[in-house]
């Protein structure tokens, strides 16, 4: 009876439009929209009066833009939100192109529009873990809980207490690489004239690189955020960490670009990115002080943050000459647009001396067995990694800068 009363309110409102010049002439489906949207701006909402729905509908309408409306119908779908479908297939029983984004991948289903016969429309604005991302998350996820767990009073060779957490640590951090992934993948696109060699490679579907390029830039984690939120794991925290993550990227790609135009970079720029570029492991941690159900340790935070910088730099420092063919962020390469060749690394020692000292000051206000138990952890790490760093282990080893980055990356290329 509901129904029906319903549908012949909507046939009530149809007649009242036509009477009134508002309907749209042999457009039915348009009609009945226009007639829901009425009945619903009439019915009683609280105090709101006729004129404050009309207002707050006309205030709002720019900012509800069809990407908007696509997210929230996913969104309203969340019983499908933790579903890992098998790897779907084209008309032509192919892979589907959108795993290109990274080999091998596992699709996400967020609408659960797609058990209704959608697939082969809907694919491509799914959420997309890859094999690779997974892998290349591995190393990450083995660092944290071999460098983290210490700070939760965890064991890291305690197999239950590691898969207990893994599921959504890994997820999480392969997650994170796959959009890292996309976004190298959008640096390397042409930009005002200006490529980057890829080894030898061809870019493989940019169409496919572009589409999603956009949604990218405006909102890249909200997939990552509705799922952690569905769980109950979300706090204000953890997605204050995806802004940052959020603005790592953008920062990477206005400085890398500016790198390759030839345009002027700020110093505040560089500091901020290397400062951020962490989040991931920020992102990590909070998660393991949710899951256990513990308060964040503050101080252990702050302890982290500025060992986490340093080993920031050590790896850019190791990394030097592969991010300078690849255009990726790295302070060095940052530093040199910015002082010249001669000066960087007078300047970088400077900021690595005062993370240093910092680093120092707040070793020495940790539990005695924990700042052992973390010192020797970098020992090892450092030692695994095959590189010098000056995090806690002696001095640092500053690479010759690579004044004429074209001309390298030109030689690079004949090889």
């Amino acid at each position: 009876m509901e129904e029906l009363r319903k549908l012949e309110q909507v046939q009530r409102m149809l007649q009242f439009m036509e009477l009134r010049g508002v309907a749209i002439p042999s457009n039915g489906d348009s009609n009945r929209f226009l007639a829901n949207l009425i009945l619903l701006l009439i019915q009683p909402c609280g105090e709101l009066d006729l004129d404050k729905k009309r207002s707050l509908v006309s205030e709002h309408m720019s900012k509800i833009s069809t990407a908007f409306l696509d997210d929230a119908s996913i969104w309203l779908s969340r019983e499908g939100i933790t579903e890992v479908t098998e790897e779907v297939k084209d008309k032509d029983n192919r892979c589907c192109p959108c795993q290109n984004l990274g080999d091998n991948s596992l699709q996400l289903d967020y609408d659960s529009r797609l058990h209704a016969g959608s697939l082969e429309t809907d694919f491509e604005d799914m959420a997309l873990v890859g094999l690779d991302a997974m892998q290349r998350a591995n190393s990450t996820l083995e660092d944290f809980c071999r460098s983290y767990f210490m700070f939760h009073e965890m064991e890291v060779n305690r197999l239950p207490s590691l898969f207990k957490y893994l599921p959504v640590l890994s997820f999480t951090e392969s997650f994170i690489y796959q959009l890292d992934s996309l976004n190298e993948k959008i640096l390397r696109q042409p930009t005002s004239g200006v490529t980057v060699s890829e080894r030898g490679h061809k870019p493989r579907n940019e169409r496919l690189i572009t589409k999603f390029t956009d949604p990218f830039k405006s909102n890249p984690f909200w997939p990552l955020v509705g799922l952690l939120e569905y769980h109950g794991l979300l706090t204000e925290r953890i997605r204050e960490e995806f802004r940052c993550g959020e603005e790592y990227w953008a920062l990477e790609r206005k400085l890398c670009c500016a790198l390759m135009s030839k345009e002027e970079i700020s110093v505040e720029d560089v500091m901020r990115a290397i400062h951020l570029k962490s989040f991931d492991y920020r992102v990590l941690n909070l998660l393991l002080y949710h899951l256990r159900g513990e308060k964040v340790n503050d101080l252990h935070m702050e302890f982290l943050s500025v060992s986490e910088f340093l080993v920031e730099v050590s790896d850019d420092l190791f990394d030097y000459e592969d991010d300078v063919i690849e255009n990726s962020f790295n302070v060095l390469r940052m530093f040199v647009r910015i002082y010249g060749a001669s000066k960087a690394p007078v300047m970088l020692a400077k900021y690595i001396t005062e993370a240093e000292q910092k680093y120092d000051c707040l070793l020495k206000t940790l539990d005695p067995q924990l700042s052992s138990n973390y010192q020797k952890r970098c020992e090892e790490a450092t030692k695994e990694g095959g590189k010098i760093s000056g995090h806690r282990l002696g001095a640092w080893s500053i690479p010759p800068v690579i004044v004429d980055e074209e001309l390298y990356r030109s030689n690079f290329a004949k090889f």
